[in-house]
Formats: C-alpha cells, structure tokens, sequence
C-alpha cells in the first residue's frame, strides 16, 4: 500500500492537537503561554518534592525488561526495539492527546555546575557551551520521576511532573566537534555524559555534581565523542567517533565506580589476528577507523554485545587500503565480560562511500522459516536489510531495502553484498545510491512484536562520487569530492523482518527532488496501544496505525523533530516525551 502524507485535519482529528499544531507554526508564543495555563493542571497536581524523587536510584533490574514505569537506557532497554508495552494511549483516544509542558534547554553557564580539571588558560569555547545546531538529539532517561536530558557540554536533570530544571552541569570543554549527543548511561544513582573533547564524566544523578573524569580519546587526534553509554552490570560501554585523520578505533568497557579500563576491543585487528589479512599492511590496518559512534544493544541470555561499527579510513579511497577491512562497517558480538569477539558479520566489505554500519542492531526472538530464532536485524545505511541469528551470527536474509541501491553486483555465500568496482569515486565520476546520508543512518527504528514489522525512515537519491590525486599519503576525504544529483523521495516505510520488503509506505510529499536525510526527522516509537510515533517533513510528531499507516494524530513544533520519542507511567498516566530543536515537549492525554 503506498501512500502520502496528508497533515491537514480529518473528522476527529481536528481537535487540541491541530490547534496546537497551527497555533506553533504562527510563532504563537502567547497561545503557548495560554495552553500551557489551561493545562497546568496537568502538572500541579500532586506533584512530588523533586529533590526526594532524584534521590532514588535505579533498579538495575528494569534494565533487561521492557520499559514501562521508566525508560532507563538508550533504547528503553537492551534491545533496540524501541517498543513500549503501555496501551493506556492507544488508536481509540490518542487524538486526545494535550501537551502537559515544555522545557527549553538552558545553556547559561552562569549558575550551573560546572566540572572538568581543564585550565582555562587552556581551553577554548565555541560560544557559553555550543547547542549543536540548537538540536536536542539525545534520547532523555526517564527514572523515578526525573528527566535526564544531555547536549554537548551539557546536562540536565528534569522533574518530569512539571518540566522544571532540578539541576544543570556543564562541562568545560577543551573544544572538539560538537556534532552532537546522543544521551546520558545510568548506574544506580550514577550518570555518564562523554563529551566532545573526548572525555566521560560520571555526575551524581541527585545534584549534578561531578564525581570524576577520564579521557577516552585525545581531541588534538579529531576524534569526537557522541555515543549514549550502555550500562551493562558493572560495565559502562563506551565508543567515540572521528573520519579527519586516519586513526585507531575501539570499544572499552569502564568501572562505573572508578572509571578505569576494564577492556578493550579494537574495531580493526592487530597484527597476526584473524583479519588482519584483510588489510594491505599494518599501518593500514591499525589507523583504519570503523569507529562505533552509536549504542550498542545487548543479550542478557547470551551475554553478548552487538557491535555496529563505521567506515574505514581513508574514507572515500579504497586504492589506498585494498581488501574487505575487516572490522568496519560491520555487525560485531563481543562478551560483555572480556570483550572477545564471539562472531561478526560485514555489511559493508571494503566501503568507500562513507556507509557506516552504525545503525541499531534490533535483537528479537521470532520465527524465521518455520524456526524460532534469536534473530537480529539491521536496516543498515548502505540500503540493505540484514536478518541474522544472534546466537552464530549466521546470515538468514540480506535484501535491498530501497529501491534505487545500484552499488554492489550481489551477495555472496555470507549474505555479504560484493561491491562493484564501478561505483567508487573515479575521475569522470560514478552515479551511486544511496547517496551520502544513506538509506537509514543512526536514528533508532523500531520493532512492533504485534505486527511483525520494522519501521523506519528511509531515503532514496543519487550522488556522483569523484576523486584525484594527491601529493604525500593518502588520508581522511583528501583526494575526494561528491555532489548530489537527484532525489527520489523519503519514505516511512514498514518493513515484513522474514521478507525484508515493505508491507506499506507513506512517501513525503515534497521530498522527491530534496530528500532529507533519515536523521534529520529523528527516530521511531511504537507502542502496544496499537500506535507508531515518528517524524515527518515539516516539523511533525505523527501518530500512525502500525498495520496499516493510517494517520490517527499529529502536532508541529516551531524546528524539526529531533531526537526519539519516549513514553513511560508516571502517577497512573502514560507520558509522551519528545524533543523539537531546543525544547523537550510532554504529551498526555486529556482527563
């Protein structure tokens, strides 16, 4: 069933939720004033002293559970599935969902509390603490009646009652890149915030003072540091990020009391280690990158953690590190304890289009061909859908999720694709697709268990990639250039795990000559009241039918939906939270 997107109200439909939608894209600060007025009940009544409420530690148990009272990790809880269990909103009321309130992230240094043993002779900014782009990209925890929100530099507690500041750290930063933050690990009444420069902070989940601090990287080498630690027991799981120079990846789990290393995992192997053949020398292999920049998920049952690793380095050419390049842009399975590899599988072999295999590894048990298998799939950024079996990392499907994907000639006995020569950057230049953003990139999707699908964002365009020569080493995008050809269209689309093909697809009007890419309109949430949240074109928070795409409820906000949408219990009443620019916005439904 193909579809578009049509925001404009229907039936039932025009309700709160379109006035609120049109009211925010008139720049309707005073009706904000006003609604938030009408709707304070919401928030004022029986509202906890929030100091007690930020005293209470975290269950370590909910962890491994689906999230319902809490959404205490990145993905509500080790899965990826970013599926809730709550049905209190549901097809049948959710158009009655009200905004409770908002919180606009403060970036005022003046008052916060501020950690970081870096002198100021030494350290620079990039303004009072850079809001990257003015996005709040992170997925906030939700633990015992407190937001936990982060930024670059930045974090915050929240009472999620009202949306007030409980507290604010910022972090004196030494520079770097402040792409972004993808969120904050929790460990008992602990936090874990990494930084731009390369750091992790532990902070004091009460009051936001910082406890201690260890570099994870060193900034001068252009590494960034994004990643939303994953606390698994009595290890806090780490990665960084970095394309500019052609240096070493890794994963490494810390203490979560002292922060020293317990191990580490390199994302490319060492000289005489399996793979290491499938570099042409060792300094190749060893500044090779595949850094791993987003969460990963995990198995309690099979203590395994699923890896998603990026590019190799140099980005863009291939010619000066020939071979698969093991262990980038892959789907790797490490012992939570050691760190050692239990098996791996390569989305994308000997890359050169910057396809990072960092989107979310979704762990699920479902039958596959007339067996239960504890599968996991990955609608990976290269356009391709990947099931496999989590337990051998045996490939059971790899399919085009999108139609347009023109760069490899095939598969192989693995599931593997086999790239196309063709399609690297050449002097005259080759038309490849997906372009540069990818299918997918690191915005969660999500897993709806009811139905069996896999929704996400997907983009289909074209880029021409070229390169040249260039005088010494090769390293980084040197020798390098791609443009944008031609856009198809962005889609939501939900996509059948046994079959890899879409069951339906909303395609975005207006995105069919500028298709943005999947990130920009933030991440996915379904829920069991029969409801998948996304976001859309246009600066839309949309509810949709996970059967059939049906439009059931939508609100705008004044910037792009930014982060993923969580929801959780508090007092009885199911919580809709989500992010657009600067400004967290709380959902509920009306009484």
């Amino acid at each position: 069933m193909i579809s578009t997107l049509d925001y404009e109200p229907q039936g039932d439909r025009d309700s709160e939720a379109s006035t609120f939608s049109a009211s925010l894209h008139r720049g309707g600060a005073w009706f904000l004033t006003r609604l938030l007025a009408s709707v304070a009940f919401l928030s004022i009544t029986a509202i906890p002293d929030v100091f007690v409420h930020a005293q209470a530690q975290l269950d370590p148990t909910i962890l491994g559970k689906p999230p319902v009272d809490a959404w205490p990790t990145y993905h509500g809880d080790y899965s990826g599935r970013h599926y809730s269990p709550l049905n209190q909103i549901n097809q049948s009321n959710v158009k009655n969902l009200a905004l409770s309130w908002t919180y606009r992230a403060n970036t005022n240094t003046q008052g916060a509390i501020s950690g970081g043993a870096i002198p100021e002779a030494v350290a620079y900014r990039l303004g009072p603490g850079a809001l990257a782009g003015g996005l709040l990209k992170a997925t906030p925890l939700a633990v015992n009646g407190v937001l936990y929100m982060s930024a670059p530099d930045h974090a915050w507690a929240i009472d999620a009652y009202s949306g007030r500041e409980i507290w604010h750290f910022f972090w004196r930063t030494k520079g770097g890149d402040h792409i972004g933050n993808r969120g904050l690990g929790m460990y008992g009444n602990w936090l874990y915030l990494e930084t731009p420069d390369g750091y992790v902070v532990s902070l004091d989940a009460a009051t936001g003072k910082e406890r201690w601090h260890k570099q994870i990287v060193d900034v001068r080498s252009e590494y960034f540091t994004t990643v939303a630690p994953v606390v698994i027991r009595n290890h806090v799981i780490l990665g960084m990020g970095g394309d500019a120079l052609d240096v070493p990846g890794w994963l490494e789990s810390r203490d979560p009391d002292t922060g020293e290393v317990q191990w580490k995992w390199y994302t490319t192997p060492r000289p005489g280690e399996p793979g290491a053949d499938t570099w042409p020398d060792t300094y190749a292999m060893e500044h090779g990158g595949g850094m791993p920049w987003t969460p990963v998920t995990y198995d309690p049952e099979l203590n395994l953690i699923y890896v998603p690793t990026g590019n190799p380095n140099p980005v863009y050419r291939g010619d000066a590190r020939k071979g698969s390049n093991l262990y980038t842009a892959s789907i790797v399975a490490l012992n939570a304890d050691t760190g050692k590899m239990a098996w791996y599988f390569q989305s994308s072999p000997h890359d050169t289009h910057d396809w990072d295999a960092t989107q979310v590894p979704v762990l699920f048990d479902a039958p596959f061909n007339g067996q239960p298998r504890k599968l996991l799939v990955q609608a990976s950024r290269n356009g391709i859908f990947f099931v496999l079996d989590r337990v051998t990392g045996q490939n059971l499907l790899s399919v085009p999720y999108i139609e347009s994907a023109n760069w490899f000639k095939g598969f192989d006995d693995k599931g593997q694709p086999i790239p196309n020569p063709d399609k690297e950057a050449s002097l005259g230049g080759a038309l490849v697709s997906p372009n540069n953003g990818g299918g997918q990139n690191w915005t969660p999707p999500t897993f709806d268990p009811e139905t069996g699908l896999i929704y996400l964002n997907a983009s289909q365009g074209y880029e021409i990639h070229y390169k040249w020569d260039v005088d010494g080493a090769t390293f980084g995008s040197a020798g390098h250039a791609a443009r944008a050809v031609g856009g198809i269209s962005t889609s939501l689309r939900a996509i059948d795990y046994r079959t890899g093909k879409a069951k339906w697809t909303h395609t975005y009007p207006g995105t069919e000559w500028n298709p943005p890419r999947p990130e920009l309109l933030g991440g996915l949430l379904s829920t069991a009241g029969r409801l998948v949240f996304a976001g859309a074109p246009g600066n839309y928070i949309v509810a949709y039918d996970p059967a059939t795409g049906r439009q059931l409820w939508h609100a705008g906000f004044t910037a792009p939906m930014s982060n993923t949408a969580i929801t959780y219990m508090l007092n009885g009443r199911q919580q809709l939270v989500v992010a657009a620019g600067d400004t967290l916005y709380a959902f509920a439904l009306q009484p």
